[in-house]
Protein backbone atom coordinates (compact mmCIF):
# COMPACT_ATOMS: atom_id res chain seq x y z
CA UNK A 1 0.00 0.00 0.00
CA UNK A 2 1.26 3.72 -1.07
CA UNK A 3 1.86 6.48 1.24
CA UNK A 4 -1.71 7.92 0.17
CA UNK A 5 -3.19 4.81 -0.08
CA UNK A 6 -2.43 4.60 3.74
CA UNK A 7 -3.01 8.20 4.10
CA UNK A 8 -6.98 7.69 2.90
CA UNK A 9 -7.36 4.95 5.11
CA UNK A 10 -6.05 6.72 7.89
CA UNK A 11 -8.18 9.62 7.47
CA UNK A 12 -11.27 7.14 6.65
CA UNK A 13 -11.04 5.73 10.53
CA UNK A 14 -10.42 9.41 11.95
CA UNK A 15 -13.66 10.50 10.36
CA UNK A 16 -15.28 7.30 11.27
CA UNK A 17 -13.91 7.74 15.45
CA UNK A 18 -15.42 11.32 15.14
CA UNK A 19 -18.66 10.90 14.03
CA UNK A 20 -18.84 7.68 16.56
CA UNK A 21 -17.88 10.03 19.23
CA UNK A 22 -20.65 12.54 18.91
CA UNK A 23 -23.05 10.22 19.70
CA UNK A 24 -21.04 8.55 22.59
CA UNK A 25 -19.44 9.43 25.50
CA UNK A 26 -15.55 9.77 25.30
CA UNK A 27 -15.15 6.89 27.48
CA UNK A 28 -16.73 5.00 25.23
CA UNK A 29 -15.20 4.82 22.10
CA UNK A 30 -11.63 2.93 22.62
CA UNK A 31 -9.11 3.36 19.60
CA UNK A 32 -6.05 2.43 21.50
CA UNK A 33 -4.48 -0.42 19.15
CA UNK A 34 -3.02 -2.17 22.57
CA UNK A 35 -7.13 -2.12 24.36
CA UNK A 36 -8.57 -2.84 21.28
CA UNK A 37 -6.52 -6.02 20.50
CA UNK A 38 -7.86 -7.76 23.79
CA UNK A 39 -11.56 -7.21 22.04
CA UNK A 40 -10.49 -8.70 19.73
CA UNK A 41 -11.30 -12.30 19.77
CA UNK A 42 -13.31 -15.29 21.54
CA UNK A 43 -12.57 -18.15 23.40
CA UNK A 44 -11.73 -20.31 20.14
CA UNK A 45 -8.84 -21.77 18.57
CA UNK A 46 -7.80 -22.09 14.69
CA UNK A 47 -9.89 -18.72 14.27
CA UNK A 48 -8.54 -15.89 12.43
CA UNK A 49 -8.82 -12.42 14.40
CA UNK A 50 -8.22 -8.95 12.93
CA UNK A 51 -7.81 -5.43 14.06
CA UNK A 52 -10.92 -3.39 14.77
CA UNK A 53 -10.58 0.38 13.69
CA UNK A 54 -12.23 0.89 17.18
CA UNK A 55 -14.11 -0.95 20.03
CA UNK A 56 -17.30 1.21 21.20
CA UNK A 57 -19.33 0.06 24.49
CA UNK A 58 -22.46 1.85 24.68
CA UNK A 59 -24.89 2.07 28.04
CA UNK A 60 -28.14 3.04 26.21
CA UNK A 61 -30.17 1.82 22.87
CA UNK A 62 -29.70 5.00 21.77
CA UNK A 63 -25.90 4.47 21.47
CA UNK A 64 -26.27 1.65 19.77
CA UNK A 65 -28.65 2.85 17.19
CA UNK A 66 -26.56 5.57 16.79
CA UNK A 67 -23.09 3.28 16.25
CA UNK A 68 -25.40 1.38 13.55
CA UNK A 69 -26.20 4.20 11.52
CA UNK A 70 -22.79 5.63 11.40
CA UNK A 71 -21.27 2.43 10.36
CA UNK A 72 -23.78 1.74 7.83
CA UNK A 73 -23.27 4.91 6.32
CA UNK A 74 -19.81 4.47 6.27
CA UNK A 75 -20.12 0.86 4.64
CA UNK A 76 -18.13 -0.08 7.48
CA UNK A 77 -18.32 -3.84 9.45
CA UNK A 78 -19.55 -3.95 12.67
CA UNK A 79 -19.12 -6.94 14.85
CA UNK A 80 -21.38 -7.79 17.85
CA UNK A 81 -19.88 -8.71 20.95
CA UNK A 82 -20.89 -10.19 24.71
CA UNK A 83 -18.68 -11.11 27.18
CA UNK A 84 -16.64 -13.16 24.29
CA UNK A 85 -16.95 -16.36 25.67
CA UNK A 86 -17.90 -18.37 22.53
CA UNK A 87 -16.00 -21.00 21.32
CA UNK A 88 -16.44 -20.84 17.92
CA UNK A 89 -15.19 -17.35 16.86
CA UNK A 90 -18.46 -15.99 16.41
CA UNK A 91 -17.19 -12.86 18.06
CA UNK A 92 -13.91 -12.25 16.69
CA UNK A 93 -12.90 -9.15 14.92
CA UNK A 94 -12.36 -8.41 11.15
CA UNK A 95 -9.66 -5.69 9.86
CA UNK A 96 -10.87 -2.49 10.29
CA UNK A 97 -14.31 -3.28 11.79
CA UNK A 98 -16.17 -1.37 14.54
CA UNK A 99 -16.40 -4.12 17.72
CA UNK A 100 -19.62 -3.21 19.23
CA UNK A 101 -19.03 -4.37 23.15
CA UNK A 102 -22.74 -4.95 25.00
CA UNK A 103 -21.46 -5.52 27.77
CA UNK A 104 -21.92 -2.50 29.79
CA UNK A 105 -25.92 -2.70 28.65
CA UNK A 106 -26.06 -4.90 32.09
CA UNK A 107 -29.29 -4.14 33.86
CA UNK A 108 -32.47 -6.74 34.94
CA UNK A 109 -35.14 -4.18 33.77
CA UNK A 110 -38.01 -6.01 35.14
CA UNK A 111 -38.64 -9.28 36.66
CA UNK A 112 -42.40 -9.91 36.80
CA UNK A 113 -43.64 -12.87 38.68
CA UNK A 114 -47.13 -13.07 37.93
CA UNK A 115 -46.44 -13.62 34.29
CA UNK A 116 -43.28 -15.07 34.53
CA UNK A 117 -40.95 -13.05 32.65
CA UNK A 118 -37.73 -10.87 32.95
CA UNK A 119 -36.96 -7.75 30.47
CA UNK A 120 -33.01 -7.47 30.51
CA UNK A 121 -30.31 -5.64 28.48
CA UNK A 122 -27.41 -7.92 26.42
CA UNK A 123 -25.15 -7.96 29.00
CA UNK A 124 -26.90 -8.98 32.01
CA UNK A 125 -24.68 -12.22 32.95
CA UNK A 126 -25.98 -15.39 32.59
CA UNK A 127 -26.09 -15.85 36.36
CA UNK A 128 -26.70 -12.54 37.86
CA UNK A 129 -30.26 -13.41 36.10
CA UNK A 130 -30.30 -16.50 37.88
CA UNK A 131 -29.66 -15.40 41.31
CA UNK A 132 -32.23 -12.02 40.52
CA UNK A 133 -34.89 -13.83 39.88
CA UNK A 134 -34.51 -16.82 42.50
CA UNK A 135 -35.09 -14.18 45.16
CA UNK A 136 -38.83 -14.32 43.48
CA UNK A 137 -39.12 -17.97 43.58
CA UNK A 138 -38.15 -18.33 39.87
CA UNK A 139 -35.70 -19.76 37.84
CA UNK A 140 -34.18 -18.88 34.49
CA UNK A 141 -33.33 -22.37 33.38
CA UNK A 142 -30.71 -21.90 30.21
CA UNK A 143 -27.32 -22.38 32.16
CA UNK A 144 -23.87 -22.95 29.94
CA UNK A 145 -20.81 -24.43 31.59
CA UNK A 146 -19.73 -20.13 31.38
CA UNK A 147 -22.90 -18.85 33.27
CA UNK A 148 -20.64 -17.00 36.01
CA UNK A 149 -19.30 -15.16 32.63
CA UNK A 150 -21.58 -15.25 30.03
CA UNK A 151 -24.26 -12.71 29.13
CA UNK A 152 -27.62 -13.23 28.15
CA UNK A 153 -27.04 -11.58 24.19
CA UNK A 154 -24.42 -13.36 24.22
CA UNK A 155 -26.65 -16.88 24.98
CA UNK A 156 -29.44 -15.45 22.53
CA UNK A 157 -26.81 -15.13 19.89
CA UNK A 158 -25.57 -18.50 20.14
CA UNK A 159 -28.48 -20.40 21.18
CA UNK A 160 -26.86 -21.49 24.29
CA UNK A 161 -27.83 -24.83 26.08
CA UNK A 162 -26.22 -25.89 29.49
CA UNK A 163 -26.54 -28.97 31.82
CA UNK A 164 -30.25 -28.80 32.21
CA UNK A 165 -31.04 -28.79 28.75
CA UNK A 166 -32.98 -32.49 28.67
CA UNK A 167 -35.28 -31.38 31.30
CA UNK A 168 -35.67 -27.52 30.54
CA UNK A 169 -34.68 -26.94 27.27
CA UNK A 170 -31.96 -24.20 25.47
CA UNK A 171 -32.80 -20.42 25.48
CA UNK A 172 -34.41 -20.55 22.38
CA UNK A 173 -37.18 -22.15 24.22
CA UNK A 174 -37.22 -18.79 26.98
CA UNK A 175 -36.80 -15.67 24.48
CA UNK A 176 -40.00 -14.25 24.28
CA UNK A 177 -39.45 -11.24 22.37
CA UNK A 178 -36.96 -9.34 21.68
CA UNK A 179 -35.91 -5.30 20.78
CA UNK A 180 -32.69 -5.42 18.18
CA UNK A 181 -31.48 -2.76 16.36
CA UNK A 182 -31.14 -3.39 12.69
CA UNK A 183 -28.09 -3.12 10.38
CA UNK A 184 -29.19 0.57 9.57
CA UNK A 185 -30.00 1.58 12.76
CA UNK A 186 -34.02 1.31 12.93
CA UNK A 187 -35.51 0.07 16.36
CA UNK A 188 -37.12 -3.51 15.90
CA UNK A 189 -39.57 -5.02 18.24
CA UNK A 190 -40.13 -8.54 17.85
CA UNK A 191 -42.34 -11.25 19.83
CA UNK A 192 -44.56 -10.40 22.98
CA UNK A 193 -45.05 -10.99 26.28
CA UNK A 194 -48.14 -12.86 26.63
CA UNK A 195 -48.07 -16.87 27.23
CA UNK A 196 -49.11 -17.82 23.81
CA UNK A 197 -49.03 -15.63 20.62
CA UNK A 198 -48.65 -16.40 16.99
CA UNK A 199 -49.70 -13.49 15.37
CA UNK A 200 -47.14 -13.09 12.24
CA UNK A 201 -43.90 -14.98 11.22
CA UNK A 202 -41.71 -15.47 14.95
CA UNK A 203 -39.30 -13.59 13.68
CA UNK A 204 -37.74 -13.48 17.69
CA UNK A 205 -36.68 -17.30 17.14
CA UNK A 206 -34.96 -15.88 13.86
CA UNK A 207 -32.71 -13.86 15.61
CA UNK A 208 -32.00 -16.70 18.27
CA UNK A 209 -28.92 -18.38 17.12
CA UNK A 210 -28.16 -15.46 14.68
CA UNK A 211 -25.01 -14.95 15.76
CA UNK A 212 -25.06 -10.92 15.34
CA UNK A 213 -25.36 -11.49 11.63
CA UNK A 214 -29.19 -10.55 11.44
CA UNK A 215 -28.86 -7.72 14.01
CA UNK A 216 -28.14 -6.55 17.38
CA UNK A 217 -30.15 -7.43 20.50
CA UNK A 218 -30.45 -4.72 22.93
CA UNK A 219 -33.17 -6.09 25.20
CA UNK A 220 -35.01 -9.59 25.96
CA UNK A 221 -38.18 -10.82 27.40
CA UNK A 222 -37.80 -13.95 28.54
CA UNK A 223 -39.56 -16.66 30.32
CA UNK A 224 -39.54 -17.76 33.84
CA UNK A 225 -40.00 -20.53 35.72
CA UNK A 226 -41.28 -21.52 38.82
CA UNK A 227 -37.90 -22.38 41.10
CA UNK A 228 -37.61 -26.01 41.15
CA UNK A 229 -37.33 -28.13 44.56
CA UNK A 230 -33.25 -28.74 44.82
CA UNK A 231 -31.75 -31.80 42.70
CA UNK A 232 -30.02 -35.43 44.05
CA UNK A 233 -27.15 -36.64 41.76
CA UNK A 234 -26.17 -40.27 41.19
CA UNK A 235 -23.03 -41.20 39.81
CA UNK A 236 -23.02 -44.24 37.73
CA UNK A 237 -19.84 -46.13 36.47
CA UNK A 238 -19.52 -48.23 33.44
CA UNK A 239 -16.67 -50.08 31.59
CA UNK A 240 -17.34 -49.53 27.79
CA UNK A 241 -19.47 -46.22 26.14
CA UNK A 242 -21.50 -49.34 24.75
CA UNK A 243 -22.92 -49.61 28.00
CA UNK A 244 -22.96 -46.18 29.14
CA UNK A 245 -25.06 -45.52 25.84
CA UNK A 246 -27.32 -48.29 26.83
CA UNK A 247 -28.17 -46.62 30.10
CA UNK A 248 -28.61 -43.59 28.87
CA UNK A 249 -31.39 -45.19 26.01
CA UNK A 250 -32.53 -47.27 29.32
CA UNK A 251 -33.73 -43.96 31.36
CA UNK A 252 -35.05 -42.06 28.33
CA UNK A 253 -37.22 -44.97 27.15
CA UNK A 254 -38.52 -45.42 30.09
CA UNK A 255 -40.29 -42.36 30.92
CA UNK A 256 -38.05 -40.56 33.16
CA UNK A 257 -36.97 -36.85 33.04
CA UNK A 258 -33.87 -36.35 34.48
CA UNK A 259 -33.00 -32.30 35.53
CA UNK A 260 -29.47 -33.32 34.41
CA UNK A 261 -27.96 -36.43 32.55
CA UNK A 262 -24.10 -35.68 32.21
CA UNK A 263 -21.45 -38.09 30.91
CA UNK A 264 -17.43 -38.03 31.01
CA UNK A 265 -15.18 -40.42 29.56
CA UNK A 266 -12.18 -41.65 31.06
CA UNK A 267 -9.62 -39.34 29.60
CA UNK A 268 -11.54 -36.52 31.32
CA UNK A 269 -12.00 -38.11 34.49
CA UNK A 270 -8.21 -38.10 34.93
CA UNK A 271 -7.84 -34.17 33.83
CA UNK A 272 -10.84 -33.51 36.33
CA UNK A 273 -9.04 -35.50 38.91
CA UNK A 274 -5.42 -33.97 38.13
CA UNK A 275 -6.84 -30.45 38.46
CA UNK A 276 -9.34 -30.71 41.51
CA UNK A 277 -7.99 -33.93 43.33
CA UNK A 278 -11.61 -35.41 43.74
CA UNK A 279 -10.47 -39.07 43.75
CA UNK A 280 -13.53 -39.57 40.41
CA UNK A 281 -13.20 -43.16 39.71
CA UNK A 282 -10.35 -43.31 37.22
CA UNK A 283 -11.05 -47.29 36.74
CA UNK A 284 -14.07 -46.57 34.77
CA UNK A 285 -14.47 -46.08 31.37
CA UNK A 286 -17.47 -43.42 31.28
CA UNK A 287 -18.86 -41.83 34.45
CA UNK A 288 -22.74 -40.87 34.07
CA UNK A 289 -24.52 -38.36 36.34
CA UNK A 290 -27.85 -38.19 36.38
CA UNK A 291 -29.87 -35.96 38.39
CA UNK A 292 -33.70 -35.27 40.00
CA UNK A 293 -35.37 -31.77 41.39
CA UNK A 294 -38.65 -33.91 41.22
CA UNK A 295 -40.90 -34.12 45.02
CA UNK A 296 -39.19 -37.61 45.41
CA UNK A 297 -35.76 -37.37 43.93
CA UNK A 298 -34.24 -40.04 46.08
CA UNK A 299 -37.13 -42.49 44.34
CA UNK A 300 -36.38 -41.47 41.36
CA UNK A 301 -32.58 -42.07 41.44
CA UNK A 302 -33.08 -45.86 42.47
CA UNK A 303 -34.94 -46.19 39.52
CA UNK A 304 -32.44 -45.21 37.46
CA UNK A 305 -29.61 -46.90 39.56
CA UNK A 306 -31.62 -49.95 38.55
CA UNK A 307 -31.50 -49.06 34.88
CA UNK A 308 -28.02 -48.68 35.29
CA UNK A 309 -26.89 -51.33 36.76
CA UNK A 310 -29.06 -53.56 34.12
CA UNK A 311 -27.04 -51.64 31.47
CA UNK A 312 -23.94 -53.16 33.29
CA UNK A 313 -22.91 -50.36 35.55
CA UNK A 314 -19.82 -51.73 37.23
CA UNK A 315 -20.90 -49.04 40.12
CA UNK A 316 -23.47 -47.27 41.35
CA UNK A 317 -23.57 -44.31 43.91
CA UNK A 318 -26.70 -41.60 44.47
CA UNK A 319 -25.36 -38.97 46.55
CA UNK A 320 -27.15 -38.67 49.71
CA UNK A 321 -27.43 -34.94 50.28
CA UNK A 322 -26.69 -31.27 49.00
CA UNK A 323 -23.30 -31.23 49.67
CA UNK A 324 -22.50 -34.67 47.58
CA UNK A 325 -24.73 -33.30 44.94
CA UNK A 326 -22.70 -30.33 44.20
CA UNK A 327 -19.18 -31.80 44.07
CA UNK A 328 -20.36 -34.59 41.70
CA UNK A 329 -21.66 -31.72 39.53
CA UNK A 330 -18.35 -29.26 40.22
CA UNK A 331 -16.43 -31.90 38.40
CA UNK A 332 -18.67 -31.96 35.41
CA UNK A 333 -18.81 -27.68 35.24
CA UNK A 334 -14.83 -28.59 35.99
CA UNK A 335 -14.39 -30.63 32.97
CA UNK A 336 -13.58 -28.42 30.01
CA UNK A 337 -10.92 -26.17 32.29
CA UNK A 338 -9.24 -30.23 32.93
CA UNK A 339 -8.85 -30.77 30.16
CA UNK A 340 -7.27 -27.43 29.03
CA UNK A 341 -4.36 -27.84 31.56
CA UNK A 342 -3.73 -31.15 30.03
CA UNK A 343 -1.31 -29.41 27.14
CA UNK A 344 -2.34 -25.74 27.28
CA UNK A 345 -4.85 -25.66 24.40
CA UNK A 346 -8.11 -26.86 23.14
CA UNK A 347 -10.25 -27.18 20.67
CA UNK A 348 -13.70 -27.94 21.66
CA UNK A 349 -16.18 -29.47 19.28
CA UNK A 350 -19.88 -29.73 19.89
CA UNK A 351 -21.58 -32.48 17.63
CA UNK A 352 -25.06 -33.59 18.72
CA UNK A 353 -26.39 -36.79 18.14
CA UNK A 354 -29.50 -38.66 18.17
CA UNK A 355 -28.99 -40.42 22.01
CA UNK A 356 -28.86 -43.83 20.43
CA UNK A 357 -26.03 -42.90 18.48
CA UNK A 358 -24.36 -41.48 21.47
CA UNK A 359 -21.97 -44.65 22.16
CA UNK A 360 -21.27 -45.03 18.46
CA UNK A 361 -19.75 -40.72 18.43
CA UNK A 362 -17.62 -41.82 21.87
CA UNK A 363 -15.87 -44.98 20.20
CA UNK A 364 -15.64 -43.13 16.66
CA UNK A 365 -13.69 -40.40 18.79
CA UNK A 366 -11.10 -42.76 20.49
CA UNK A 367 -10.47 -43.99 17.22
CA UNK A 368 -9.78 -40.76 16.07
CA UNK A 369 -7.36 -39.89 18.95
CA UNK A 370 -5.82 -43.10 18.66
CA UNK A 371 -5.13 -42.62 15.14
CA UNK A 372 -4.15 -38.92 15.09
CA UNK A 373 -1.61 -39.85 18.61
CA UNK A 374 -4.04 -36.77 20.13
CA UNK A 375 -5.47 -36.25 23.59
CA UNK A 376 -8.99 -36.21 23.31
CA UNK A 377 -11.55 -36.02 26.30
CA UNK A 378 -15.37 -36.21 25.72
CA UNK A 379 -17.81 -34.45 28.36
CA UNK A 380 -21.62 -34.99 27.20
CA UNK A 381 -25.25 -33.36 27.75
CA UNK A 382 -25.83 -37.20 27.44
CA UNK A 383 -29.52 -36.56 27.87
CA UNK A 384 -30.17 -34.47 24.45
CA UNK A 385 -27.27 -36.24 22.94
CA UNK A 386 -24.81 -32.99 22.46
CA UNK A 387 -21.26 -34.21 23.01
CA UNK A 388 -18.37 -32.45 23.49
CA UNK A 389 -15.31 -34.24 22.60
CA UNK A 390 -12.23 -31.97 23.10
CA UNK A 391 -8.92 -31.96 21.44
CA UNK A 392 -5.79 -31.50 23.27
CA UNK A 393 -2.87 -30.08 22.09
CA UNK A 394 0.40 -27.76 22.42
CA UNK A 395 -0.30 -24.90 19.90
CA UNK A 396 3.68 -24.22 19.79
CA UNK A 397 4.27 -27.94 17.80
CA UNK A 398 3.22 -27.37 14.51
CA UNK A 399 2.56 -30.92 13.54
CA UNK A 400 0.61 -31.35 16.52
CA UNK A 401 -1.70 -28.58 15.70
CA UNK A 402 -2.07 -29.85 12.37
CA UNK A 403 -3.26 -33.19 13.85
CA UNK A 404 -5.45 -31.72 15.99
CA UNK A 405 -7.23 -29.53 13.44
CA UNK A 406 -7.28 -32.54 11.57
CA UNK A 407 -9.14 -34.80 14.01
CA UNK A 408 -11.55 -32.11 15.27
CA UNK A 409 -13.00 -32.05 11.49
CA UNK A 410 -13.25 -35.84 11.34
CA UNK A 411 -15.16 -35.35 14.45
CA UNK A 412 -17.53 -33.08 12.97
CA UNK A 413 -17.72 -35.80 9.99
CA UNK A 414 -18.63 -38.68 12.56
CA UNK A 415 -21.72 -36.49 13.99
CA UNK A 416 -23.11 -35.74 10.69
CA UNK A 417 -22.40 -39.51 9.70
CA UNK A 418 -24.19 -40.56 12.92
CA UNK A 419 -27.04 -38.37 12.00
CA UNK A 420 -26.24 -35.42 14.53
CA UNK A 421 -25.75 -31.93 13.39
CA UNK A 422 -22.06 -29.86 13.68
CA UNK A 423 -23.24 -27.76 16.78
CA UNK A 424 -25.88 -28.23 19.73
CA UNK A 425 -25.24 -24.88 21.36
CA UNK A 426 -21.93 -23.19 20.66
CA UNK A 427 -22.71 -21.73 16.80
CA UNK A 428 -21.14 -21.54 13.89
CA UNK A 429 -18.78 -18.40 13.87
CA UNK A 430 -15.58 -19.02 12.08
CA UNK A 431 -14.81 -22.34 13.27
CA UNK A 432 -17.34 -24.43 11.10
CA UNK A 433 -18.12 -22.36 8.36
CA UNK A 434 -16.99 -25.23 5.92
CA UNK A 435 -19.27 -27.67 7.21
CA UNK A 436 -22.49 -25.46 7.52
CA UNK A 437 -23.18 -26.13 3.84
CA UNK A 438 -22.38 -30.02 4.32
CA UNK A 439 -25.29 -30.06 6.68
CA UNK A 440 -27.76 -27.46 5.43
CA UNK A 441 -27.20 -28.58 1.52
CA UNK A 442 -26.95 -26.02 -0.82
CA UNK A 443 -30.76 -24.78 -1.22
CA UNK A 444 -30.80 -24.41 2.86
CA UNK A 445 -27.43 -22.21 2.19
CA UNK A 446 -29.03 -20.23 -0.32
CA UNK A 447 -32.09 -19.39 1.60
CA UNK A 448 -30.40 -18.82 4.28
CA UNK A 449 -28.34 -15.91 2.41
CA UNK A 450 -31.25 -14.78 1.23
CA UNK A 451 -32.35 -13.58 4.73
CA UNK A 452 -29.30 -12.08 5.59
CA UNK A 453 -29.58 -10.16 2.61
CA UNK A 454 -33.00 -8.98 3.87
CA UNK A 455 -31.94 -7.67 7.18
CA UNK A 456 -28.45 -6.69 5.96
CA UNK A 457 -28.44 -5.39 2.41
CA UNK A 458 -24.71 -3.84 2.58
CA UNK A 459 -23.40 -7.14 4.65
CA UNK A 460 -21.81 -4.72 7.75
CA UNK A 461 -23.05 -7.20 10.30
CA UNK A 462 -20.56 -9.70 11.34
CA UNK A 463 -19.04 -10.38 7.56
CA UNK A 464 -17.56 -13.82 7.54
CA UNK A 465 -19.36 -15.18 10.15
CA UNK A 466 -21.49 -18.38 9.85
CA UNK A 467 -22.11 -17.74 6.27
Amino acid sequence: MGFSARRCETSAMDTLVARLREGLPAEAVLTDSDVTASYAHDMASFCPAGAPAAVVLPRTVDQVRHVMRTAHEARVPVVPQGARTGLSGGANAIDGCVVLSLVRMDRILEIDPVNRYAVVEPGVVNADLSKAVAAHGLAYPPDPSSWEQCTIGGNIGTGSGGLCCVKYGVTAEYVLGLDVVLADGRLLTTGRRTAKGVAGYDLTRLFVGSEGTLGVVVGAVLALRPAPPRQLVLAAEFGSAAAAGDAVCRIMAEGHTPSLLELMDATTIAAVNKLTRMGLPESTRALLLAAFDTADPAADLAAVAELCRGAGATDVVPAEDDAESEMLLAARRSALVALEAVKGTTMIDDVCVPRSRLADLLDGVAAIAERHRLTIGVCAHAGDGNTHPTVCFDARDEDESRRARASFDEIMALGLDLGGTITGEHGVGVLKKEWLARELGQDGVELQRAIRQVFDPRGILNPGKVL
